[in-house]
């Protein structure tokens, strides 16, 4: 069996010194926010190239606060993509704000410029890019048009611990970058957690508040807010794990190296790999016709993947009120329909990565075969 992830694996490369961390923390009974949590959000907001860090319950909780600093409530508009987890457009709609929506570049996957000018309007109070899949959206582009329309950004980097374009490192390039730290991402938690980075003292300041029912005095409450807060048991574990994420990151680009070399020539359609960026690989994904088949027969030869993400917003029947329909974002709904995840994380073996491929080959042959077959029946 190849799974999809093995969080157990890494767990055992690492337990000595997560145990440590977890029974300290244990033993000083910071079990909420607490100092483990505070050298965290140092350590990671240095490690993004901001200067502030403020760690949350999930990084949905990240994208409400970020979106509340910036004012953002009934009657704003905010613009972000269709082809992302339903948390990037449910967290403006919890604002009471609205959420505009743009296609994707066919190439990168990430938010299109070439659409987002269109799409800005007088209510417009936030541009919302995500780095789908660890790769970089292209920030350059964006940063330029919504900084000659006095639009703040806020990155959606939930996949994206580390990646870096133009020499920059996402998170730090808009005015806050949202993080989420569940236990699937490149750096994952043991249990739920986000963080937003900036280096914008008023909005850190203000979203300490929010997370912490408005209060920046015990019990007296300034902001009608929120019970997001950072558990102490998160914080210490992922500030050991943070010391080994560049390791992680780059066993994830030699894999993603190695497929790309295995499957070329394949007639499959590999990942985005845009020059001047650092993908992290957090999802390595290829798009395939006949998803489904192609899906079960690797399922059938011990080899787990999984699909990010098969229906894209606009088309979720809890997000119909957008007022979107089919064929709206036609590259988006394109990818959701053929997009496949592969096996992604660094404890594969370069034998697991032969395996994967070689199976994908096999399969993608049949298929060709097969058609080839019928189309001499006719």
């Amino acid at each position: 069996m190849i799974p999809f992830v093995d969080l157990k694996q890494q767990y055992q490369a690492i337990k000595e010194e997560i145990d440590a961390a977890v029974l300290n923390t244990m033993a000083n009974a910071h079990f909420v926010l607490g100092p483990e949590v505070a050298q965290f959000e140092a350590d990671f907001s240095a490690y993004c190239g901001a200067t502030y860090g403020v760690a949350v319950n999930s990084g949905t909780s990240a994208l409400h606060l970020a979106l509340l600093a910036l004012g953002i409530g009934p009657g704003d508009e905010v613009i972000t993509v269709p082809f992302t987890f339903v948390a990037t457009v449910a967290a403006i709609l919890y604002t009471g704000a609205r959420a505009v929506l743009v296609d994707v570049d066919p190439h990168t996957w990430n938010m299109d410029p070439g659409r987002l000018e269109a799409a800005i309007t007088s209510r417009t109070r936030a541009v919302l890019p995500v780095h789908l899949h660890g790769c970089p959206a292209d920030m350059p582009a964006v940063t330029e048009i919504a900084s000659r329309h006095g639009i703040p950004i806020i990155e959606d980097v939930a996949q994206a611990h580390g990646a870096e374009i133009a020499g920059r490192r996402c998170g730090s390039i808009g005015d806050l970058g949202c993080f989420s730290f569940y236990p699937g991402k490149n750096l994952g938690a043991y249990g739920e957690g986000g963080m937003v980075v900036t280096s914008n003292e008023h909005y850190a300041d203000k979203i300490r508040m929010l997370r912490d029912w408005g209060q920046k005095h015990k019990y007296l409450h300034e902001y009608r807010a929120f019970n997001y807060r950072m558990e102490g048991i998160q914080g210490a574990i992922l500030g050991v794990k943070l010391r080994h994420l560049d390791n992680w990151t780059e066993s994830r680009r030699r894999h993603a190296a190695l497929y790309r070399k295995l499957l070329a020539g394949s007639g499959l359609k590999q990942p985005p790999d845009p020059q001047n960026c650092r993908h992290v690989y957090h999802i390595y994904a290829i798009l395939v016709s006949e998803r489904e088949r192609l899906q079960k027969e690797l399922a059938s030869r011990g080899i787990q993947t999984n699909i990010h993400y098969p229906i894209p917003v606009h088309l979720q029947p809890g997000y119909a009120d957008l007022g979107y329909r089919s064929g709206d974002f036609p590259v988006s709904e394109a990818l959701a329909n053929t997009v496949l995840s592969l096996p992604m994380f660094p404890e594969l073996t370069d034998n697991q990565l032969e395996e994967v491929a070689a199976a994908l080959r096999t399969v993608v042959r049949r298929a060709e075969d097969w058609a080839s077959a019928n189309r001499g029946c006719k």
